[in-house]
């Protein structure tokens, strides 16, 4: 009778005195694909604080995305695994089918078991999980239930785990300064903080699908040259006239794709840090915006995060092993020797050889896996940077959204056209065998 007397004698006072009998709480609800997009959204925010490098992005974004999928996929029957068909993993857990579970609570446990130990800064994850962790267990109502489908997500979790500590990750830890040469038309350090080369043996990393690093890997750039008539020389030359007569939309486009996770800003006598999202953490937002505009499903927006992360990390190892292989120069580092002295790109040149572009690679990869998932006219607003630098743009594709991504490396100063376009011709070509080996 104690609890009766609770809910029929429930009123409040308002201020003027009034009477107003309380409503009964609403029950609490989950929405399981905002949940998949949260989940992400935590991640990216943990990644662009703990300043990690674009290829080393693309694994945490990789292994976190596969092992969610790989959790939530027995939402709805007929949901293939993705990583059987993949390098190096074993069986992966299955749950009892006799048994009840809520897979998106086994999906989040699995996604944050690979997260705690790709990351640096887990607290923050942890603060969130708490709270999710606490209305699942409010939604469920089943203390069983509960613990199973947490046990389930850990398994996955561990299993994923196990093939990243195989995936010569670790080893690439431990290597030495890359500081380029000062041969003719090879990469050094570039202008204004001459840091070292970014992951220089990242093509030692064991691909997902690709047989090698060098699976797909385009010839040999233009010879370098002093020459004026030379391929080279024009291909330089070019740079620096663009940057000379940029428009204002060259220079939108540009700052709308730099994507730089730590550019160091100068102002006189003092630097300071800038942190972004990664190009990889761009795609991932792309991806998440086109689960949302379609209202797709839990398993849907889990796949798409986990396909479009699997063509960002092997796009990163392939175009990694092309540009060390070749360490060809950047185009500050000449125009500034040999063209004007003082000449400067638009954008910070980031930390690594020229030939190919990194960013055309990865940007076509996922772009092409995106397109095989949703469409090839598929027309939406990139607001996926809107809260780091107040921009967005609307593109009628994702191929034409990677296509804009790729020409603004040359807006920017920082690669020749030859270099984007065959960094965004090979990146297809990546999709396309992702698609191939995991879409059939």
């Amino acid at each position: 009778m104690k609890n009766k007397s609770v809910i029929f004698l429930c009123l409040a006072i308002t201020v003027t005195g009034k009477l107003v009998s309380c409503n009964t709480p609403p029950p609490v609800t989950i929405n399981a694909a905002e949940v998949v997009h949260q989940n992400q959204d935590q991640l990216t925010q943990v990644i662009i604080y703990d300043v990690f490098t674009p290829p080393v992005a693309s694994r945490i974004y990789a292994y976190t995305s596969l092992a969610a999928y790989e959790a939530i996929r027995f939402e709805k029957p007929g949901n293939e695994s993705i990583v059987v068909k993949m390098n190096g993993f074993d069986k992966m857990p299955l749950p009892d089918k006799d048994k009840k579970y809520n897979f998106t609570l086994s999906a989040s446990q699995a996604f944050f078991t690979v997260a705690h130990k790709v990351v640096f800064s887990v607290d923050s994850l942890r603060n969130y999980e708490a709270k999710l962790f606490a209305t699942f267990k409010k939604v469920i109502n089943d203390d069983s239930v509960y613990e199973r489908s947490i046990a389930f997500g850990t398994a996955v979790g561990q299993a994923v785990l196990k093939r990243a500590a195989t995936d010569n990750y670790f080893k690439t830890r431990g290597k030495s300064k890359y500081l380029g040469s000062n041969e003719p038309g090879k990469w050094r350090p570039t202008q204004p903080d001459y840091l070292d080369g970014v992951e220089w043996c990242w093509n030692t990393m064991q691909p997902l699908l690709l047989d090698s690093a060098s699976q797909f890997s385009p010839g040999p750039p233009p010879v370098f040259s002093t020459d004026t008539t030379s391929k080279f020389f024009k291909a330089a030359k070019e740079v620096y006239d663009i940057n000379k007569l940029l428009t204002a939309e060259q220079k939108k486009i540009a700052r709308f794709w730099d994507d730089n996770p730590f550019v160091i800003e100068h102002s006189g006598h003092l630097s300071f840090g800038s942190k972004k999202i990664t190009p990889g953490g761009h795609w991932m937002g792309i991806a998440a915006i086109a689960a949302r505009q379609t209202a797709a499903d839990e398993v849907k927006a889990a796949q798409t995060y986990a396909l479009t992360a699997t063509a960002l990390f092997e796009g990163f190892i392939s175009c990694w092993d092309t540009k060390y292989k070749w360490a060809y120069i950047r185009p500050v580092t000449f125009i500034s020797d040999r063209i004007e002295k003082t000449w400067s790109p638009f954008l910070q040149t980031p930390p690594f050889p020229e030939y190919t572009s990194g960013h055309s690679t990865i940007t076509a990869s996922a772009a092409t896996v995106l397109t095989q998932l949703y469409g090839d006219k598929f027309a939406y607003n990139d607001t996926s940077d809107l809260r780091y630098i107040g921009m967005q743009r609307h593109f009628n594709s994702f191929l034409e959204a990677a296509d804009e991504c790729s020409v603004s490396r040359l807006y920017g100063g920082i690669h020749y056209r030859l270099s984007v376009d065959t960094g965004a011709l090979y990146g297809r070509k990546i999709g396309k065998y992702i698609i191939r080996k995991l879409l059939r």
